[in-house]
């Protein structure tokens, strides 16, 4: 059965969370306010056999115990977000979380693709850090997108003894406009490469004239080069659209570190995923990403041309761009603010999906809150104005 509605209650700081899912679900709100969790249940939901699996794999036991297992799938400490009154419901259906646990649920098939907000953490000295080298306090889902990201350079792009290869631009995972947009904002004249120093193996930001080691690479390229390994992943370099079989992705936070120009890069390629029939739920922080997501709902209101979605971009046209940009015009997209009550600081999630400016709440007016501040700078500013053209 396939997944259509989430529902969390009483779990950690979330007093309510009963989510809808689109083709594309996006998570908005402040810090902590339970985006996280909501995404690693979802994550637990469709793939708890393969999460059993690896952890057997890798030598855990929590013995059928709840709170062990939820201190390692969430983290150390972690287990306390579950109570007497927590609920998980799917497709309206009570989920008995005792039972998830058991460790007869083993499978090998994975559904969800899971890109944590902390995948710069799987980069050690420029290279994929394996599962085990993890601790008990780290997220399983960083472990386990570290060690995805550590085979699919191991297998896939190493070329026997010669570590020589160009891992971008690489014409065979993203198309050419992609490209072009990425060595623009993202790599300069610099290409990301293979290299060896004292017989270890890393990745460096290369020219002809230098080799930059990853700590020295800036904030924004430490952040996306994992997520860009994440999405070759999801981009195998076949005639297949999809990896395995993965249906659904989660990428918290692709904003990290990036400037907007990078950041619409990375929408563009969000939608390349879409296209090709994945599911993305992913959290933001960025009113970059909602000024996207509202245009292309005014596109669609008005039945505007593929090409206005490719503007966005300032995306070069071609025949598969242009399949890309017509595909986001018939995708459901939702988005939901994880909203604090003011009575007791829980959190509910409000469906804020319309994304009307003129909307008469805040929630939705401020979309979740993004751009409220800057709407109280401007508010402030026009007083100033106002009372100096008095005087």
């Amino acid at each position: 059965m396939r997944l259509k509605r989430l529902c969390l209650e009483q779990v950690g700081p979330i007093q309510r969370a009963d989510l809808k899912l689109g083709d594309l679900t996006v998570l908005v709100g402040g810090q902590a306010t339970g985006k996280t969790i909501f995404l690693q249940f979802l994550k637990l939901i469709l793939d708890v056999g393969a999460i059993h699996s690896q952890l057997l794999k890798y030598g855990f036991d929590w013995e059928n115990n709840r709170n062990r297992f939820l201190e390692i799938y969430l983290g150390e400490g972690l287990h306390t977000i579950w109570s007497a009154n927590s609920l998980l419901r799917e497709n309206g259906r009570r989920i008995d979380l005792d039972t998830y646990v058991r460790k007869h649920r083993r499978s090998e098939k994975q559904t969800v693709f899971y890109i944590p907000a902390q995948r710069v953490l799987s980069l050690v000295e420029g290279w994929p850090r394996p599962f085990q080298s993890f601790t008990s306090s780290d997220p399983f889902v960083v472990k386990e997108f570290s060690e995805q990201i550590r085979i699919l350079l191991d297998k896939e792009f190493r070329i026997g003894s010669k570590h020589s290869r160009i891992l971008f631009p690489q014409s065979q995972r993203l198309k050419q406009p992609y490209r072009e947009l990425l060595q623009k904002h993202l790599f300069r004249d610099f290409q990301l490469r293979f290299d060896q120093q004292g017989g270890r193996l890393r990745l460096v930001l290369a020219n002809s004239q230098t080799r930059i080691p990853f700590l020295a690479w800036s904030a924004g390229q430490r952040e996306f080069i994992p997520l860009l390994c994440g999405l070759y992943w999801l981009l195998p370099p076949s005639r297949v659209s999809t990896r395995n079989d993965l249906e659904w992705v989660i990428l918290e936070e692709p904003e990290m570190g990036l400037h907007p120009s990078a950041i619409s890069v990375v929408l563009l390629m969000v939608f390349e995923l879409l296209s090709r029939g994945y599911k993305i739920c992913l959290s933001t922080h960025s009113p970059h990403v909602l000024d996207v997501l509202w245009a292309i709902r005014i596109f669609k209101t008005h039945n505007a041309s593929p090409q206005k979605v490719l503007d966005i971009f300032g995306c070069k046209k071609t025949d598969s761009t242009w399949k890309v940009a017509n595909q986001i015009l018939k995708k459901e997209i939702r988005v939901y603010y994880f909203e604090p009550q003011t009575e007791d600081g829980k959190i509910e999630a409000q469906d804020i999906s319309n994304l009307d400016p003129s909307a008469p709440h805040k929630r939705e007016a401020g979309w979740g809150g993004l751009t409220e501040f800057s709407g109280h700078i401007a508010e402030v500013v026009a007083k100033v104005i106002t009372a100096h053209s008095r005087a």
